[in-house]
């Protein structure tokens, strides 16, 4: 019977983690010809190739997809067992990031009670754009990331839902022939990003009037009168949303959950399972789903979620 060191299956999961050789060498303190040197030992008693030499970067093969979902399952199984010998993980520190538009009180609530599960375990939370949080997730800078991409889930994503986007506006009347007032989060902000880009394909011309710099600050402007924006159906205000024949249809975005391989894995999944519990809209698939918005989302949780937003999605 032929045995896998642990050693190659944790240098194959911080190449693909980091879609990168040179960045899996740095985090590994070894060489890059060494990390190249592991993968092709563990190919060699697999029997198989891993990875798509025919395709650009980092890629896996169909089988090399099936040895990463198991290698990853084989090595929480090992660290379970090495976390046995440091008793309580007096210490022990989890990273995760999130954008603001998640924060709300049933999160707070979850994470309160996470705490309480782990009272060894440091926990580090922050906010960001989704772009920030994940290069910060690459670089081995965060354990946990949830992250709003588009138009598909992220690759590393473990958990992952839809969410659909909407035009918002308040007591404004809309004319055809003139551009439209726009408030936005800035050109960083995925929702401008979709708004603009639907109008662009439209030919339908507008003016950014109002750059916002929290969701509070934008949902305010939009009620007012002041212009319209986009956002996901959940954070909009139903009274809010727009369905007026002359707007374009807006894309889709996708949330995912992304876990790296530093972190305590029994710790690390257990908040996974907190956030994907809490964040995503009642209804969907565990490991993800194409429904999205506000369908399925308790009237508190939609509410929550609109308030305390401080940053850009």
């Amino acid at each position: 019977m032929t045995n896998i060191p642990t050693e190659l299956l944790r240098t194959l999961l911080t190449v693909v983690d980091l879609r990168s050789f040179t960045k899996a060498a740095q985090k590994l303190g070894v060489t890059q010809p060494a990390v190249s040197a592991q993968i092709k030992r563990l190919q060699f008693l697999l029997g198989f190739d891993l990875l798509d030499k025919s395709a650009p970067g980092v890629s896996l093969t169909e089988k090399g997809s099936n040895v990463v979902v198991q290698a990853r399952k084989l090595l929480a199984i090992n660290d379970q067992i090495v976390s046995l010998a440091h008793g309580t993980g007096r210490g022990r520190l989890l990273r995760f990031g999130l954008p603001g538009d998640f924060i709300g009180l049933p999160l707070w609530q979850s994470l309160a009670a996470f705490r309480a599960r782990w009272p060894d375990v440091r926990l580090h939370m922050k906010t960001g754009c989704s772009t920030t949080l994940l290069q910060e997730f690459e670089h081995g800078e965060i354990d946990v990331v949830v992250a709003m991409t588009s138009p598909h889930p992220h690759e590393m994503a473990s958990h992952h839902w839809r969410e659909d986007m909407v035009w918002t506006r308040g007591p404004l009347g809309l004319d055809p022939g003139k551009p439209l007032p726009l408030v936005s989060r800035g050109e960083t902000c995925m929702f401008h990003r979709h708004m603009v880009a639907a109008l662009e394909s439209a030919g339908r011309s507008f003016d950014i009037v109002f750059t916002a710099g929290h969701i509070d600050e934008l949902r305010r402007a939009v009620a007012a009168g002041l212009g319209v924006t986009a956002m996901t159906r959940t954070l909009a205000d139903a009274g809010s949303i727009c369905d007026d024949p002359d707007l374009p249809a807006l894309a889709d975005v996708a949330c995912s959950i992304c876990t790296g391989t530093d972190a305590d894995p029994v710790v690390r999944d257990d908040l996974v399972a907190v956030l994907a519990e809490t964040l995503r809209p009642r209804g969907t698939a565990k490991a993800g789903g194409d429904r999205g918005g506000a369908e399925g989302r308790s009237p508190d949780m939609r509410a929550a979620a609109r308030s305390g937003m401080q940053s850009v999605a």
